[in-house]
């Protein structure tokens, strides 16, 4: 279930949703909540995002769902 991004936790991998010129999409790879912003959880580099919504990351999800409608936002 996705939650908003008020509530998001720091210092754990996340699945971020985000909001776009081509729509809402889920991003393909797992973020971390920081003091500064957010990163990319594998690289460590920073992201010029700016999610909606926000869930754990599983590793067992794949990147071919990505671009896709969500769909269950609360």
């Amino acid at each position: 279930m996705w939650k908003q991004i008020l509530s998001a936790p720091f210092d754990r991998d996340l699945e971020l949703a985000v909001f776009d010129e081509e729509g809402e999409h889920a991003l393909v790879f797992p973020c971390i909540k920081g003091r500064e912003g957010w990163r990319n959880a594998a690289t460590g580099a920073r992201v010029d995002i700016h999610p909606t919504h926000w869930r754990d990351w599983k590793s067992e999800r794949v990147p071919a769902n990505a671009g896709k409608p969500l769909g269950d936002f609360p």
